[in-house]
């Protein structure tokens, strides 16, 4: 079935991407043992690092809400906003790492990490979101694959040209795409994947009425409603799809992980404006699942010391990938 935004892509335009160039060259088994050890050693949960990043977002949100406030200016507000988007994608982030059981390990993380990570963002649970990733991980470019299934078709293929790209920005960035999205992070009815000791149903229900009485209690639904819901509704909404086209190539006939999972490393410019928690390293991800974010860098180095990288493939940059994402 076309998705909503068929229409603005050229008809004769392919629905088989081309693969990428690997960068990185091989399976986990191609690795010594030495280095098989080393992973082994930065896998697992890294709770002072998530609760560290959690902590600096939710300190960053803060203070750009504050500036835009006290400047009360357009573009000061405006730049906030963005600001504030891309925090709430970092947030997302960490639910991803949580639903990988990386972040917290307590009887209750998962109702921790909702009430601070997720309810915010309107969108899903972790228990919800565990049962979409979780199959993406164990069925991935497979019919059930959800990822998989959910971004196929035109709108998902690349190349594009610059006025598609502009287009699909311009849905994202106008709420158009919400819909679909909070269906794309909708539990699959499976009972695979469920968590132990899940969040009870009151706990969103409460969590939204404290909520809305601090706001009116300190006055507050105005700043929300420009600081809060204004970037979930458009920023965020285009850094979900950022983040997205960077993880995988889809369209792709039997693609591998190698071939459909681009190696990112963004500059550190990009790396303050839109911080992506090592997303761009997603082909280690989908390989060693048990190690952090803050520890994927390691693994690079480790696969670049077994001569199993390609550096010529690497993007450099998002404005590389972006480049390559472009009609030529």
């Amino acid at each position: 079935m076309p998705t909503q935004s068929t229409a603005i892509f050229a008809p004769d335009l392919p629905l088989t991407a081309k693969p990428l160039r690997p960068a990185v060259l091989a399976e986990a088994s191609a690795l010594s043992p030495n280095a098989r050890r080393e992973i082994m050693a930065l896998s697992g949960a890294r709770p002072k690092r998530f609760a560290a990043e959690l902590a600096f977002t939710w300190a960053s949100i803060a203070a750009f809400i504050v500036a835009g406030v006290y400047f009360d200016n357009l573009a000061v507000t405006l730049f906030c906003v963005f600001l504030i988007g891309t925090r709430q994608m970092a947030l997302a982030l960490l639910l991803h790492e949580q639903v990988h059981r990386l972040g917290m390990r307590s009887k209750y993380a998962d109702w921790f990490i909702n009430v601070f990570a997720v309810y915010p963002l309107f969108v899903t649970t972790v228990e919800d979101y565990a049962k979409v990733h979780l199959s993406h991980h164990k069925y991935c470019f497979t019919k059930d694959d959800p990822d998989f299934l959910r971004k196929s078709g035109e709108e998902w293929t690349f190349p594009k040209s610059l006025g598609q790209l502009v287009m699909i920005a311009v849905i994202d960035l106008t709420a158009m795409n919400l819909i679909r999205l909070i269906r794309g992070k909708t539990a699959p009815r499976t009972d695979e994947f469920e968590r132990r000791n899940p969040s009870p149903k009151w706990l969103r229900y409460a969590f939204f009425a404290v909520a809305a009485g601090v706001l009116t209690a300190v006055g507050g639904w105005t700043v929300f409603l420009i600081y809060w819901v204004v970037p979930a509704m458009t920023v965020t909404q285009l850094m979900v799809r950022w983040i997205a086209v960077c993880e995988h190539e889809y369209n792709i006939e039997n693609g591998t992980i190698h071939e459909t999972t681009p190696l990112i490393q963004l500059t550190w410019w990009q790396r303050a404006l839109m911080p992506d928690l090592n997303f761009g390293l997603h082909a280690y991800h989908h390989m060693h699942p048990g190690v952090s974010f803050a520890n994927l860098p390691k693994v690079h180095e480790i696969y670049k010391r077994e001569g199993l990288v390609d550096e010529s493939a690497i993007f450099h940059g998002q404005g590389a990938y972006l480049k390559h994402l472009l009609a030529r």
